[in-house]
């Protein structure tokens, strides 16, 4: 089906024209449209197009009403207020009859993008060998957003997960295991053998054992440097232990992402090993090109803003001065791939804000050498740091770092806590209080993540988190939770159906208008990368929602079938708008809450 207009640009469009009538000598005047307290939206455009022509503010508003078409069923009122702004309110049936354009399509009316391209967006990059803490947390749960936005936005997405899988702690972990073969064994009576946390634990004894012994033991650390020349120079017993390292840690990463509902496919895995074979290469072509150059032994690129405190250049190290290669050379290699191979005219990296600079540099180095062209979007997302509730980095009691699966857990259960308070006072069975504790655990600590602005820290506080009151997720499904309710409890000869000709009370007309805001909202994400938006509006409709619970009777509404069945209409609507926003945000609506 086609997409559906929105309210606000039909407005847009048609203020846009009468500016052009009222002012022929300027096309294109942009109206200012906005949202408004004192009507459905205002106009502020006049003002600068009066200051342009040097006309009276006022008696340009005035001819800017008349010019607007006089039987036009969109427009219920213009009002022209203070030195010159266009109030307007919008007809009842226009909004009823697009919302009805809405009810009837799938996608709610959101259309797909004009000229789609290819993205590839980076995100979710855990460590190999290594737990996962809450530093891991923002990327993987702002980059599922992102992509499924994208997504639904038809645009091709291209996920990569660049997991830290090289470097020379592997020469001292795969050394261990030639020594001691059956350190990675699975038992053949654990039922859980194959169980993320088994696997944890396999991970956690190797990587502790070899550590040990490579800081007490000469031998064995003069072996574990050579192992990492083997690794390096693809000695094929050593590359098998390797691979047995890696994919112990993938049985772990896919068991938390599985907690966290986040889909990772082993297709979109692509660690730093991964660009291996392009190190030499990209090194080459930038000193070559003279975008890199030699200093102190080392290839390093400089950029004329980016100084230490001492004043000196601070370079982009490509390759270190023993000849191993730096960060920079496996992600300006990745660059080279995502837009050579890959045809990726957009690039995301959501990656924490400390990096910043150095994707700057990266992103330029990429340009210099012709790798990221005018045609290609590049852009880091950056994410802030998770806080105690003493405004530091959170951590545990004794000063270390949050294990992730740990943080999900306790979620799970404050939350299931919450959902057993609700549910037995609404007849719910244990199996649904503990399924709905996970949906509102983890959407919980997903909301609270996405609805962070990008670059800000946020206090990580379960408790207000999981509270149904407040701007969290658990208000909003709650909120759709309540629709659901009314329709268990609705006749069976009482449907949702749309009545144009039916009047809006306040709290429809404002729960109408933000309805028809989905769209656009979802649009301006599409281009801005900021899910955070997405959460704001949803916890708006469920706010808009709730007061229209409680000022507009729906089963029992006085004005007869018509009006129930609009109101359950509204309902309807507002189900399908919280599902669809939520589920791009990964975050599950329970039925019965």
């Amino acid at each position: 089906m086609a997409s559906v207009t929105s309210l606000s640009a039909s407005l847009q469009q048609r203020v846009s024209t009468a500016l052009t009538a009222a002012v022929p000598s300027v096309e294109g005047a942009d109206p200012l449209l906005r949202r408004s307290d004192r009507a459905d939206f205002q106009a502020n455009g006049v003002l600068g197009l009066a200051k342009r022509v040097k006309a009276n503010p006022r008696e340009l508003a005035a001819s800017v009403v008349e010019a607007l078409p006089a039987d036009d069923a969109l427009i219920a009122e213009v009002e022209v207020s203070g030195p010159g702004f266009l109030n307007i309110t919008v007809a009842d049936t226009a909004i009823t009859a697009n919302l009805a354009a809405r009810a009837d399509d799938p996608r709610l009316g959101v259309p797909t993008a004009a000229n789609p391209g290819i993205t590839v967006i980076d995100y979710a990059q855990p460590n190999v060998a290594k737990e996962m803490h809450v530093g891991h947390l923002r990327s993987s749960v702002i980059g599922d957003a992102l992509a499924k936005i994208l997504e639904f936005d038809g645009e091709r997405v291209i996920r990569r997960h660049h997991i830290g899988d090289w470097g020379t702690n592997f020469g001292m972990l795969v050394q261990y295991l030639i020594e001691h073969p059956h350190e990675l064994d699975h038992a053949r009576d654990d039922r859980d053998g194959d169980s993320g946390e088994a696997s944890m634990s396999r991970l956690d004894h190797l990587y502790k054992s070899s550590r040990a012994l490579f800081d007490s033991d000469e031998g064995f650390k003069d072996r574990a440097r050579r192992r990492v020349v083997d690794l390096q120079a693809g000695d094929p017993q050593t590359l098998a232990l390797w691979q047995q390292i890696v994919d112990e840690s993938k049985i772990y990463f896919y068991s938390v992402y599985d907690k966290l509902d986040i889909r990772i496919a082993d297709e979109d895995i692509v660690g730093e090993s991964g660009y291996n074979d392009m190190l030499a290469e990209t090194c080459d072509l930038l000193e070559k090109s003279g975008v890199a150059v030699r200093s102190n032994g080392a290839l390093c690129v400089f950029f004329d803003d980016v100084k230490g405190k001492d004043g000196e250049p601070v370079p982009l190290i490509v390759r270190k001065a023993d000849g191993g290669f730096g960060y920079a050379a496996t992600d300006l290699s990745a660059v080279r791939n995502r837009t050579g191979d890959l045809h990726a005219d957009t690039l995301l990296y959501v990656v924490d804000v400390r990096q910043a600079l150095h994707f700057k540099m990266v992103f330029e180095t990429a340009r210099r050498a012709g790798w990221l062209t005018d045609e290609v979007t590049v852009r880091h997302i950056p994410f802030g740091t998770l806080l105690g509730k003493d405004g530091k980095p959170f951590k545990t009691r004794a000063g270390e770092s949050v294990k992730l699966e740990d943080l999900l857990d306790e979620a799970v259960e404050r939350a299931t806590t919450v959902v057993r308070e609700k549910g037995e006072k609404i007849g719910l069975t244990d199996d649904e209080i503990t399924a709905n504790g996970v949906q509102v655990g983890i959407g919980a600590v997903k909301y609270a993540d996405l609805s962070t602005s990008l670059g800000r820290d946020y206090v990580f506080d379960l408790d207000r988190m999981v509270s149904l009151n407040g701007d969290t997720s658990v208000y909003i499904q709650y909120a759709y939770a309540r629709t659901r309710s009314i329709f268990r409890k609705a006749t069976t000869d009482q449907k949702p159906a749309p009545h144009p000709e039916l009047a809006l009370a306040p709290a429809e007309r404002a729960l109408g208008l933000h309805l028809d805001a989905f769209a656009d909202t979802l649009a301006e994400i599409a281009t801005a990368y900021e899910p955070h938006r997405l959460a704001s509006y949803l916890f708006q409709l469920a706010s808009l929602f709730t007061t229209f619970y409680e000022q507009c009777p729906v089963l029992t509404a006085d004005g007869g079938a018509a009006q129930v069945e609009n109101r359950l209409f509204l309902c309807d609507l507002t189900a399908r708008t919280l599902h669809q926003g939520l589920d791009l945000l990964g975050i599950r609506t329970p039925e019965r809450l």
